[in-house]
């Protein structure tokens, strides 16, 4: 089958990131896959770049995958990438057809969901307690928080990532801000829990989730951090558990709220398991260092 690849761009290019996208047509122009790659901006991510590939059913063993993964790469190593991720759901076909282009596996996540039709009650208000205390916003931060909040997020520095060539992400006020009118602007809703250390007023660690539009379906945990020198006080199970209860009152149609934690990262599991969130499936971050 003759194959034509087409480099596209898109219009929108973000402030942390631009996107790359390549469309591949049989013959007589039909389209049978697409490839995106995903090229950080960021100065701690700016070796990195994130790749997808999608290629219609029937089109697939034909070569149409590989053509544009090799367009991707190529790419990638122009761009000075040294790392290349993708995405592959256990037991599929994406993990094998991943191994055969040299990409290996880095990141196991276990993904995790929490049915609210048959989980227990919404609770009383968490309290942080033990020289803590809880706030609770909703969509952009408020100006009060925004500096202690931005340098709260150096609490993900750390993130177990496994072996992926994850980098550092550089946060400020603005990217804040600018997350916040992401989740706006698609119409969902932003709920943000955070634990506030008494003893100067600064944040000592966070917890984000985000409800589709509707208020239906399932929610999702955008992240859940604690800052090094605060661990050990049980914030992430509070403010988790906050944030829950929160989202329960608000969403009572909601269905369930759904998270994934990477394998290494024992303590976030406990803290989901305990709350009542039951494993899903699992996936895995594919590298291939360039």
């Amino acid at each position: 089958m003759s194959i034509r690849i087409t480099a596209l761009a898109d219009p929108e290019r973000g402030p942390y990131s631009r996107r790359l996208v390549w469309l591949a047509a049989d013959g007589e122009g039909n389209p049978v896959g697409t490839a995106s790659l995903r090229l950080l901006t960021d100065p701690g991510q700016a070796h990195l770049a994130e790749l997808a590939v999608r290629v219609h059913p029937v089109e697939r063993r034909g070569g149409v995958g590989s053509r544009l993964v090799e367009a991707a790469l190529a790419t990638a190593r122009s761009e000075g990438r040294r790392a290349v991720v993708a995405p592959a759901e256990c037991g599929t076909a994406g993990e094998a057809f991943l191994l055969a282009r040299g990409f290996r596996k880095a990141l196991t996540l276990r993904h995790a969901r929490l049915d609210l039709a048959t989980a227990g009650g919404g609770g009383a208000a968490e309290e942080a307690g033990g020289g803590y205390r809880l706030v609770a916003w909703d969509g952009t931060v408020p100006d009060g928080f925004a500096a202690s909040y931005a340098a709260a997020r150096r609490a993900m520095d750390d993130m177990p990532m496994g072996e992926v060539d994850h980098g550092t992400v550089t946060w400020d006020v603005e990217r804040l801000r600018a997350v916040a009118r992401a989740v706006a602007e698609r119409g969902e809703h932003l709920l943000t829990v955070a634990a506030l250390a008494v003893a100067d007023g600064t944040i000592a660690g966070f917890s984000e989730l985000v409800v589709p539009a509707d208020g239906l379906g399932d929610g999702l945990h955008y992240g859940t951090a604690v800052l090094p020198e605060h661990r050990g006080h049980g914030l992430a199970r509070r403010m988790k558990a906050e944030a829950i209860r929160r989202t329960r009152g608000r969403h009572p149609e909601l269905a369930g709220l759904v998270t994934d934690t990477a394998e290494e990262n024992a303590a976030m599991r406990s803290v989901n398991q305990a709350l009542g969130y039951r494993p899903t499936h699992v996936t895995f971050q594919y590298q291939r260092m360039l």
